[in-house]
C-alpha cells in the first residue's frame, strides 16, 4: 500500500473523526463552563467571601524593582484554585453527560429487546411450523 492510501485509510476511520469533534466539542464545552464558572458562580462566591476574587490572590516572593527594569515574581496559588474549581466543574458536567447518554442507551436496550421475541419462541415458532407443514 503506498502512504496516502495508508493515511486516508486512518484519517476517514470512524475513531479518528469521532475524536476530533470530541476535542473540538469537549474544547468549546469547557469555553462555556469557564465561563460559567467566572461569571455567574464567582460573582455571588466573591460577595458571600467579602470579594475575595480567587484570581488575585497570591504571594510576591520579590518585589518589583523599577530602577534595574525588574518585574515583580509572584506565586499566584489564586489562578491555581480557580483552574481547579474550573475543572471539578468541567469534570462534574462531563461527567452527568456521559451518565445521562448512558442512560438513553440503557432504554434504547431495553426498548428493543422488548421489542423482538426471545430466541426460543422464534424457534418454537418455527418447529410448529414445520410440524403443521409436514401434517398437511
Amino acid at each position: 500500500m503506498s502512504l496516502a492510501k495508508d493515511f486516508k485509510e486512518f484519517a476517514i476511520k470512524g475513531n479518528v473523526v469521532d475524536l476530533a469533534v470530541g476535542v473540538i466539542i469537549g474544547a468549546a464545552f469547557g469555553k462555556i463552563v469557564s465561563s460559567f464558572v467566572a461569571d455567574v458562580i464567582m460573582p455571588p462566591l466573591g460577595l458571600l467571601t467579602s470579594g475575595v476574587d480567587l484570581k488575585q490572590l497570591g504571594v510576591t516572593l520579590r518585589a518589583a524593582v523599577p530602577e534595574e527594569k525588574k518585574a515583580a515574581v509572584v506565586l499566584n496559588y489564586g489562578l491555581f484554585l480557580q483552574n481547579v474549581f474550573d475543572f471539578f466543574l468541567v469534570a462534574l458536567a462531563i461527567f452527568a453527560m456521559v451518565q445521562l447518554i448512558a442512560k438513553m442507551k440503557r432504554a434504547e436496550k431495553v426498548a428493543a429487546a422488548a421489542a423482538e421475541p426471545p430466541k426460543q419462541e422464534i424457534l418454537l415458532e418455527q418447529i410448529l411450523a414445520a410440524i403443521k407443514a409436514q401434517q398437511k
